[in-house]
Formats: structure tokens, sequence, C-alpha cells
């Protein structure tokens, strides 16, 4: 079959990069009505000059400082959870390090009304450094509040007073992690005496959800791989018995200390898993001695340095590391560039209609120890990014529920994107030709697809197609049918 030229002026350039019909033979993918960002090949069969692209998130500078008397330089480990019109912040206080596994360690609460402005209320549920007037909501709990993570549990079946679930814990005494559960994420108990996951080592933020994709719940935690810092991962269908754990794997990626993970369900793609962790590179020393001095940075804290990275998951013990270099690296001056600084706190969150926030510990291990936030666009941590000339995508084949085609998208003022719905074989469905595609300018988080007008594609759901889309000079952040 030979492909005809598309009559258009602004992507008339390429149709010479249009693809020959040697589709891969394979099951279709199940888009159901998911929406799917582009943050790997998962939807892709093939690409022609046109790049999945990593974006760096925006600076948008600290908005919670660890200036209480029980917070202090070590405060880390941090959880945002954004509760209808609430946002909740969890993490770990205490002003002497003492191996993290002292009652000199609490679990501090901050909350906020829109993710930005953040206050710390005086919740007078513990008695510590001779006041309850404190934001303490985890304290003698010892190892628990080490490293105490919770979450906003979404099983549809979950009780009202366990809400809000949460793992702490360490190797210690061979304690491992005991699980906690909460009706408000103030006022936790203990849901079980002992660690109801034992085989790991822990030090660091052991993180846990409820997978509506697995229907179940799913950990990840401090393991060591080869000497490496890494990652397991364990399911369970009741919080307290769970599987025996599994390595998580990177496929051709280079091993690296992932000091944390911080694997979540992203809040528009439950279905996939974000991973926005610390990348630890031990000895890697920026500071000299006189440096860290300067600073008043704890002299046992200046020798390594860290950054965030970025990887994703589909469930099981696969990892996606599409992209190996730094998702936000230290900023300029040597205060981001001490031992433990750059982790980033478990969980994305929307903060507008249009933005989703990431937050930072920065400054570890210093007297100005802060959490600084970093906006994105909805659905922008990665896109399909075309130049000028143009490119064009063929996705896998397909099948999906649903009557209309949504996008995230962004364009010039000279570029566009144009789209094709084929059958399996590769083959123009009439009335969703190339076309008939309406081309499609601006910037929008949604817009719906249409051919000649037709927004309608409920013929189609359910049967097995493909997705031709030309692009010139854009982005295309995500799709989803609705």
């Amino acid at each position: 079959m030979k492909l005809k030229k598309i009559k258009t002026n602004c992507l008339a350039a390429v149709a010479c990069l249009f693809f020959p019909l040697s589709l891969t033979s394979q099951e279709p993918v199940k888009l159901r009505n998911n929406r799917e960002i582009f943050v790997d090949y998962f939807l892709i069969e093939k690409l022609n000059s046109i790049n999945l692209v990593k974006h760096a998130p925006i600076d948008e500078g600290p908005v919670l400082y660890f200036d209480n008397p029980w917070e202090g330089i070590f405060s880390t480990y941090t959880t945002i959870i954004k509760d209808n019109d609430i946002y909740r912040a969890y993490y770990r206080g205490g002003s002497t390090h003492n191996n993290g596994y002292t009652n000199g360690e609490f679990t501090c609460y901050a909350e906020s009304k829109d993710g930005i402005k953040w206050i710390k209320p005086n919740l007078r549920l513990y008695e510590v450094y001779d006041t309850f007037e404190n934001n303490i909501v985890v304290a003698n709990e010892a190892p628990v509040q080490h490293n105490f993570s919770p979450f906003l549990d979404k099983n549809p079946k979950v009780r009202s007073d366990q809400k809000y679930k949460a793992l702490g814990g360490t190797i210690k005494d061979n304690i491992g992690l005991i699980p906690y559960a909460s009706p408000d994420g103030i006022h936790w108990k203990k849901m079980h005496n002992k660690g109801v996951i034992t085989k790991g080592k822990f030090d660091s933020q052991n993180v846990a959800f409820w997978s509506e994709s697995e229907k179940c719940y799913v950990c990840y935690f401090r393991t060591l791989n080869d000497g490496y810092r890494s990652v397991s991962h364990t399911t369970s269908n009741d919080f307290i018995n769970w599987s025996e754990p599994q390595a998580m794997t990177f496929g051709d990626a280079p091993m690296e200390h992932l000091y944390t993970q911080q694997t979540s369900p992203y809040f528009r793609a439950p279905h996939i898993y974000v991973a926005i962790g610390g990348r630890f590179m031990p000895g890697r020393q920026v500071l000299t001695e006189e440096q860290a001095k300067k600073l008043n940075v704890n002299p046992g804290y200046f020798k390594d340095c860290s950054d965030a990275f970025f990887m994703t998951s589909r469930g099981g013990n696969v990892y996606d590391r599409t992209f190996m270099e730094a998702f936000i690296r230290p900023g300029i001056g040597l205060d981001n560039w001490v031992s433990r600084s750059n982790y980033p706190a478990l969980n994305v969150v929307q903060t507008s209609p249009t933005e989703m926030s990431i937050y930072v510990n920065q400054d570890y291990a210093q007297p100005t120890a802060h959490l600084h936030r970093y906006s994105l666009r909805l659905d922008g941590f990665t896109s399909l990014s075309a130049p000028y000339k143009g490119g064009e995508l063929l996705s896998k084949a397909f099948t999906f529920s649903g009557k209309e085609l949504e996008i995230n998208y962004s364009t010039s003022a000279a570029g566009e994107l144009k789209f094709e719905i084929q059958d399996e074989e590769g083959k123009p469905i009439p009335g969703y030709t190339m076309e008939d595609s309406d081309t499609i300018i601006g910037n929008e988080i949604s817009r719906i697809v249409t051919w000649k007008g037709n927004k309608n594609v409920e013929s189609l759901a359910s049967k097995t197609v493909r997705l031709r889309i030309l692009m010139k000079d854009a982005d295309l952040y995500s799709l989803k049918f609705n």
C-alpha cells in the first residue's frame, strides 16, 4: 500500500517521513480509558524525528523551614498528601541524629490550604522539650518515627478509622516495618505490635499505597543489591500479611545508590507509578572542610552529594529508567552540595488547575534545613517533542473505551498536531484519516481531537486500532479516551 502525501501547508514537509507498513505483531495494548503520560515506550511503536524528552521542574522556592527545637537539621523523609481541600506534610524531626534509633526523633506535621503556604498547628498530643505546644503526631515509638511514612488509603473497602495508614521502622532489634492506622491523619495507633515486613534494610523512607490497578497494597522498601542501596517490593491484601519480597529490576540501567525512591501512583494516571527519589553519590565531595565549617554543616555530612532522579513502574518488580539524567539538579550554592540533601518528598500533588508540585528537602544537616517546592504543568514530567521541521509517531496496536480523544499538548505559534486513526494493519479508517484531521494549534491541558469537526470515536471503541500523529514544533504530554 502506498501512503498518500498529506495536503497541508505546515506538515507537507514531513510526508517523506511516513513509516513503511512493517508493523510489529503483538497483543494489542488494553488502553481502556486510562490516561497515558509519555514517560516510557509503552504505547509507542515507532518515532521519526520525534523524541521522548524529560522536563525540568521550575524552582518555586522554600515553603517550610524545619526551625522548631524538635525539628532541626536532620529533618527529612517528607510525605505530602492532598486529601480533598487540605494538604498534609509529614516529616522526621529531631535535633540530634543519634543514628536514627532513639526517642530523640519525632514525626512532625504541617498543613496547607493550597500546597504553597504552610502552617504548623499546635496539636498538643505529646509533651516534648517541656511543652505540649508542638506539631508532633508520633513520638516515643522508636524506631518507627525515624522513617514514618503515611498514605491516604484508597482501598474502596477501607474502614473509616483506618482512612490513613503508615509504615515505619528499621532493622534494629529485627523490628522491621510496623503498620499504623489513623481516621484523620493526626491520631495514630498501631495495627500490629510487631513488624509485618522484616526482610529488608529499611534505613530509608519505605513507602506503601493501595494500588487501584493491582487491587492490593504495595510496599517499596530499602534493600541492598550487590552493595548498592536499592529497592524491593512486596504486596498484601490486608496490610498485615505480605508476600515474599522481590528485588526491583532496572532494565539495562547501571546500578546507582538510590537512597530514597518515593514510588507512588500518579494522581491523574494511577496505573503508572512515578518514582522521584534521591540519588546518592558516596564520596563525591564538593565542599572543602573550610567551606563546610563556614556553612555550619554537620561535620559528618559534606563528603557526599545527591540529586533527584525520575523513573516509573507499571507494577510488579520492574522499574523503567528511560531517563538517567538528573530530574532536579542541585542548585547554585554550596549549601546544595552536601550529603543527603535534594531528597524529594513522597507524592506529586496538584496545586492549581494547570499545575502540579513536587517538594524537595534541601540544606540537609545545616541550620537552614527546609522544604522546597518545584512545579510542572499537569502531566508535564516528560513529553513527545517534535522540532520545527516536523516528525511522526506511530502507536502500537491498542483497544480503548470511550467516545472522544482528549490530549494535553502545546505548540509554538508556527507549530501544530494532526491525528489519524488506523486499523490494526495500518490502514487509515475513513472519516479519521490525516486528511480529515483538524489541525490543532495552542497550549491546553485538555483538548478534544476532531476530524472535520467530528469528535465521536465511539464506533471504534473495543476495536484494535493505531494512532498516527504528525507534530511540528510541538509537545504532547498525554492522551486519554473519554
